[in-house]
């Protein structure tokens, strides 16, 4: 997916809010391939990169133009730019509209998904094992629907976890580190106090990880490494499955059919994903991730085992010798990450 070819690279003076209630601060909001960038003007650092299928306009016909990335569970924006530059104003519009244009459409999409399920409930209903029920019904979901799933397991899970930490400057840190971590399949990090052991990854590419990786390390490294195994197991086992196992046959043929997850579907969950054990992984596909984004892997075998017994094989394999070619978070984010729970 990308923005229309006379828009590439277009870049404007804008305000950016990152929370209701925080300040607004002037930022270069750059229009790329993928992606919004909101950069610091002075550093040309990056603060935040929106999703360019997720900007949405909240003000439509007024001015200046109000633009967020996505709501919150009450319906308002979460971090939002004003932009008053009528061409980048129109670029936005314009992308906006191309990708609505392009997307499916959900009545004719549920219409067929249910008409596609009837055929196979009448037609097979005998012989349909639930576990083939379950894992059709993971490979046809939309990663939006993936995303949203995993958002309201995060919210089932906080009753376990606590709220995820929310600090405004450790949310740019957390940002960075997606951002530098997005071609491995991760979407979000959210950071909890409690009930967490190293990371686990949930649907639509989100992963939770305990504050205690942040503030037991010197650098990004080790956290990065854990982040980095999750998303290997998401991979292998689609953590979809194992949430749809929970819901049950019921909800998931009503997820297939309408496109939605019951409420009581997710009850108990946060108990069945934090007290089962992380699968064990092989050394050599982690090895191969590990090389892939320029990282060592010594740093997470320490961390995981300051011994070395048990992960020696991570340690001997290092694609890097243990030093990295390059830090995966530079210093004044992962000082930022740090005090993301601080709040």
């Amino acid at each position: 997916m990308t923005a229309l070819t006379k828009y590439q690279r277009l870049e404007c003076v804008g305000l950016w809010r990152l929370t209701a209630n925080a300040q607004l601060r002037e930022v270069v909001v750059g229009l790329r391939d993928t992606t919004l960038v909101l950069a610091d003007p002075r550093s040309e650092m990056a603060l935040s990169h929106w999703s360019l299928p997720s900007v949405e306009r909240v003000n439509p016909g007024e001015m200046p133009a109000l633009f967020t990335p996505g709501r919150l569970e009450d319906g308002s924006p979460s971090e939002t730019v004003e932009v008053d530059d009528p061409e980048m104003i129109a670029a936005l519009d314009t992308v906006r509209s191309t990708l609505t244009r392009r997307r499916p459409k959900p009545g004719r999409l549920r219409a067929v998904s249910f008409l596609l399920g009837l055929i196979f409930v009448v037609v097979f209903g005998v012989f349909w094992l639930p576990e083939a029920m379950i894992r059709h019904t993971a490979s046809v979901l939309p990663m939006a629907t993936r995303v949203q799933i995993g958002k309201r397991a995060v919210a089932e899970a906080a009753r376990l976890t606590g709220s995820a930490c929310a600090g405004d400057m450790g949310r740019q840190g957390a940002a960075a580190l997606a951002q530098r971590l997005s071609g491995q399949g991760l979407g979000e990090i959210v950071v909890v106090r409690d009930g967490v052991s190293g990371a686990v990854a949930l649907p639509g590419g989100i992963v939770v990880v305990s504050n205690a990786l942040i503030l037991g390390a010197e650098d990004a490294e080790p956290l990065a490494g854990f982040i980095v195994a999750a998303l290997l197991r998401a991979k292998i086992d689609d953590p979809v499955i194992a949430l749809l196992r929970h819901a049950g046959l019921m909800a998931t043929i009503g997820l297939l059919t309408s496109g939605h997850l019951p409420d009581k579907a997710l009850a108990g969950y946060a108990e069945v994903l934090l007290d089962t054990p992380p699968t064990p992984l092989a050394d050599a596909p982690l090895l191969e991730k590990f090389r892939q984004i320029s990282l060592s892997s010594s740093a997470y075998a320490r961390s995981l085992d300051p011994s070395g017994k048990s992960t020696a094989g991570l340690i001997a394999g290092d694609p890097f010798q243990g030093s990295s070619p390059a830090p995966i978070l530079p210093d004044n984010d992962w000082i930022r990450l740090q005090g993301i729970c601080a709040n």
